[in-house]
């Protein structure tokens, strides 16, 4: 490792969501003088998001993408150095914690908050993602409310799926749950609770074979696996919900995680089994995942980061 490509910095924040943008706002003003390293998708997964009408503060809501600028100039106006650039390798071997930029660039770093966060797992239709925001939806939680009174469809069969489609036959006039094989993978309860809702018409042995609409989905056009029949269900939503793949490759070596691939914190903590490496948003938290609670714990990263960096002296 070149020395000239060697950059020191006290608090290195990786990823640029709720969790990050808000551990930079909170590390800038406890004079930690945070870096921070947008990654792949500035902003995360609230880019590809249009309406948010739950984080507070929004009466009117806002725009995923429009929020996430927000947040990205309080941090800023705060005195956190914003940066382009993907973590691409780390060694927290000893002290400091090193993490290269971009396959090139070493940053040596006293403390370092992971907030690298979680990304979708899609179908890989050309449709889905074209429809994308347009009423194709990973979140039901986030993007149900809008479609109220309307039929929608949802596609997945694990606990997830079947919490996802039992919130939506609450707010929808009906929910057609797509399931790959001939029986769930979520829990016997789970499963009885979607199969005992009156709204919700489960279709086995039935794959996604189009999301259909030109500016707005209107329709899905569902494969039974057994019989090749096609049928087009009309419907102005369609949820994806086969799970969410933790984006934390990179920590594989050094970090513990569960078999998902979240990593794991110290209970009411941001701390990882790593001295000096904290993590925050939904690259450890699987089950709430929304950019309030990514937030908070962002909020929570700096908090903790602060403390150690005191106790070590270097701040």
């Amino acid at each position: 490792m070149e020395t000239s490509t060697t950059e020191k910095v006290n608090c290195l924040i990786i990823g640029s969501g709720p969790a990050g943008y808000t551990a930079a706002i909170y590390a800038s003003r406890a004079g930690l003088n945070p870096v921070l390293y947008q990654g792949i998708q500035p902003g995360g997964q609230l880019t590809i998001t249009t309406e948010v009408e739950n984080y507070p503060g929004y009466p009117d809501g806002i725009q995923g993408p429009e929020m996430m600028v927000h947040f990205e100039n309080q941090a800023k106006r705060m005195g956190a150095d914003i940066r382009y650039g993907l973590a691409t390798k780390v060694d927290f071997s000893g002290h400091p914690h090193k993490v290269q930029i971009d396959e090139e660039k070493w940053v040596e770093a006293n403390a370092v908050i992971i907030s690298t966060g979680a990304s979708a797992k899609w179908l890989g239709l050309e449709s889905e993602q074209r429809l994308n925001g347009y009423g194709v939806s990973a979140c039901a939680v986030c993007d149900g409310f809008f479609f109220k009174g309307k039929e929608v469809a949802i596609v997945g069969a694990g606990d997830t799926a079947a919490e996802e489609a039992l919130y939506l036959s609450k707010i929808c006039a009906h929910v057609h749950m797509i399931v790959r094989r001939g029986e769930m993978r979520a829990s016997k309860i789970m499963q009885q609770r979607v199969l005992d809702t009156k709204n919700i018409t489960v279709y086995w042995h039935s794959e996604t074979d189009e999301v259909v609409g030109d500016n707005k989905v209107e329709a899905v056009k569902i494969k039974n696996n057994q019989s090749n029949e096609i049928i087009t269900i009309p419907v102005s939503a369609f949820f994806v919900a086969i799970g969410h793949q933790p984006n934390s490759d990179i920590f594989k070596n050094w970090i513990d995680m569960d078999e998902a691939g979240y990593i794991k914190t110290i209970p009411g903590s941001s701390k990882t089994n790593v001295e000096g490496v904290f993590a925050s948003g939904d690259v450890q938290d699987k089950i709430y995942r929304q950019a309030v609670t990514a937030a908070g714990s962002g909020c929570m990263a700096a908090l903790d980061a602060e403390r150690y960096l005191s106790e070590k002296g270097l701040h």
